[in-house]
């Protein structure tokens, strides 16, 4: 296989680094930036700084990112300690539990080695690593790391996925679909006094500033909402024309409108995935084919698996329940003339830098991407979402709407959420995120009992627990509420979903679900 190339100015640097507790911030940084510059790397092209989770907190490392613009991301000593290194170091196995702190932090979100480990002045360490631009050859496919002969990984091939083909014919009826579809996390704790960990909307929002924003938009509620301002706004935000953009009362209503106005013969639903897509469309009369992604494989999509007489293709990045985050030149591999692949970004936002986002292309034959601002700004009581698409088939959506199917006060939440600032509030959330969940991972790996879906990228993760139902009822008993897994299509009741939440939060979960299965009673035998 043939090493892609990267482009210029494209952020695909891992720095890792390791320090001694109380090492200088001028130190560390003065290390990546020397290493970086003596290997001809920029510091523009560096996407994150990677460790082992003892040094989430070294205020050099974090420091150090914070310069950088970039999370900081962790991991635990003992998934450190499986990556092969070109420079182990017993002293560092004997610190922090791991052979490789720099290296191994480096690699194992990478793809190749580039920088072997560089030493400052006694007191750190950091290496490079570069993740490969998403170049997929044919099938299957070696996922191996490459540095020298020593820093390898095993080949992790793409396995055939099971089309399912409808079992019913063309029906208004969904409890047809086999589980129930309609269920959502909200479900989980309304009127409930419970730490929401059902929910993926992000905690404490919507921000004050927000707050205020949609709060002077209650002065026009004589008027007719105006659209305009809000869907230009969108349409600058992706770099787009503004008849590539409709603005719809969340993403439930995009999946509704899809589901009623494209012309479909064979849609199919790519699952495990957000339920509301497969309801909509077999409540607007259609048969609904499933592509049913396997936990042998990761859950990752192998496109041949999508088949060839499908004209309509849905599927989510990162993908919810699982978290997973397919590569964006695989999800091409899905386009082609005469059928619409509809992509459902809505948690795309939480990826640091929204790598493998679809949002701005226009070159992709038949693309229909849809977002929503409800998980990131704690917006779904407002509901506000759009779609981008060709004019054409925003305006073949746009017909199946009401009139003014958007209030006043979401158009000026949209609005208000394009502009610099609220970026900016983004993807400082999305950094915060990213270093919560690998905190709540590390943390799931002390349980024996827990399997956790891994590389996850959303603000949740799917793990996979005997006798869950017992272990979610008895965390509700202990304050917190989990979503069940069992209504998502190619799971089963063996399995959860959990919101990331702050490190505190995540603690107090661990407790109890360190509770929850102490007290399951044993199983008696027959």
């Amino acid at each position: 296989m043939t090493t892609p190339t990267p482009e210029p100015g494209t952020r695909n640097l891992v720095v890792g680094v390791g320090a001694r507790r109380g090492a200088p911030l001028g130190e560390v940084y003065g290390l990546i930036e020397e290493t970086l510059h003596g290997a001809g790397l920029r510091t523009a092209d560096v996407v994150e700084v990677a460790t082992v989770d003892a040094k989430a907190d070294e205020p050099a490392i974090v420091g150090a990112a914070a310069r950088l613009g970039v999370p900081v991301r962790t991991y635990p000593a003992a998934a450190l300690a499986t990556v092969r290194v070109p420079n182990p170091s017993d002293a560092a196995a004997g610190a922090v539990g791991t052979p490789s702190v720099a290296e191994a932090a480096a690699l194992i979100g990478a793809d190749e080695l580039v920088v072997e480990k560089v030493g400052g002045k006694g007191l750190a360490t950091c290496a490079v690593a570069r993740r490969f631009p998403a170049v997929l050859p044919s099938f299957p496919i070696s996922g191996e790391k490459t540095s020298t002969p020593l820093v390898t990984e095993g080949p992790r091939p793409f396995t055939m996925t099971a089309m399912n083909p409808p079992t019913h014919p063309p029906t208004r009826d969904i409890e047809s679909a086999g589980p129930d579809l309609r269920h959502h996390g909200d479900a989980e704790v309304r009127g409930e006094n419970l730490t929401d960990l059902a929910v993926n909307v992000r905690t404490h929002t919507p921000p004050e500033w927000l707050r205020q924003r949609i709060a002077a938009s209650l002065v026009s509620l004589a008027a007719y909402p105006d659209g305009t301002p809000a869907r230009e706004a969108v349409a600058e935000r992706h770099g787009l024309p503004v008849e590539h953009v409709l603005l719809t009362a969340g993403a439930a209503e995009a999946f509704v409108l899809i589901a009623r106005a494209l012309p479909a013969r064979h849609p199919v639903v790519v699952h495990p995935q957000f339920t509301e897509p497969e309801a909509a469309l077999r409540a607007a009369g259609h048969g609904v084919g499933r592509v049913l992604l396997r936990e042998e494989d990761g859950f990752r999509l192998d496109p041949a698996a999508v088949p060839e007489e499908a004209d309509l293709v849905v599927v989510g990045n990162p993908t919810n329940p699982t978290s997973v985050l397919h590569p964006a030149a695989l999800l091409e591999r899905l386009a082609r003339p005469g059928r619409t692949l509809v992509v459902d970004e809505a948690f795309m936002d939480v990826v640091p830098g929204e790598r493998e986002a679809l949002c701005g292309r226009t070159d992709i034959p038949g693309l229909v991407v849809l977002r929503s601002l409800t998980k990131t700004w704690g917006l779904a009581g407002l509901r506000i979402g759009y779609v981008l698409a060709h004019p054409e088939t925003i305006a073949l959506l746009a017909e199946a709407q009401p009139l003014w199917p958007v209030s006043s006060p979401a158009l000026a939440a949209a609005q208000a959420c394009m502009e610099p600032r609220a970026l900016v509030e983004a993807a400082e959330a999305a950094d915060r995120i990213t270093v919560d969940r690998a905190h709540l991972l590390a943390g799931l790996a002390e349980f024996s009992e827990v399997r956790a879906v891994g590389e996850a990228r959303g603000p949740f993760v799917l793990v996979r627990l005997e006798r869950a139902a017992e272990i979610r009822e008895r965390l509700r008993l202990l304050g917190f509420a989990a979503r069940r897994g069992d209504t998502f299509p190619g799971l089963g009741p063996q399995w959860l979903r959990l919101a990331v939440r702050d490190r505190a939060t995540t603690n107090r979960f661990l407790q109890a679900l360190d509770q929850a299965v102490q007290a399951l009673p044993a199983r008696t035998g027959r």
